[in-house]
């Protein structure tokens, strides 16, 4: 591989982290709907308690 290919590669990745960080920073302040209930805990959640 040459080293533009090399530099092509770690750009495009460096690119993907960075936009996933910047999606992440800007979902935060996401507003929850009015009619919207928190689930009852599931047995999916008390699983995790056991590690």
């Amino acid at each position: 591989m040459t080293i533009s290919g090399i530099i092509i590669v770690i750009v495009l990745a460096l690119g993907i982290i960075v936009g996933n960080i910047l999606l992440l920073r800007d979902s935060k302040g996401f507003p929850v709907p009015k009619g919207f209930k928190k689930r009852p805990d599931s047995e999916y959640d008390k699983d995790d308690d056991k590690d």
